[in-house]
């Protein structure tokens, strides 16, 4: 399993942590900071699901009018492994 870590923009959190498996999952998904019950929850929703499926259904999610979430920001690093 190959493991990520993504600096957030924007957001209460402070780092984002993440694994894709050899069959192309996501695993372990981790916030630092932020809403520890919505961001635990994420976590758990996205536990062994394809990245990009995720990306169509997180990036563009607002928090408050800041033009971006940690749910969004989750996206963004998602893509940005898939880059990589």
């Amino acid at each position: 399993m190959k493991t990520y870590s993504y600096t957030p923009k924007g957001v209460c959190s402070k780092l984002i942590t993440f694994g894709i498996d050899d069959e192309g999952k996501l695993r372990n998904v981790k916030f630092v900071s932020g809403c520890p019950g919505n961001l635990l929850a994420i976590g758990k929703l996205v536990e062994g699901k394809d990245p990009k499926e995720i990306i169509g259904i997180l990036k563009g999610n607002d928090c408050a009018g800041r033009g971006t979430s940690c749910a969004d920001q989750l996206a963004l690093a998602l893509e940005s492994a898939l880059q990589a």
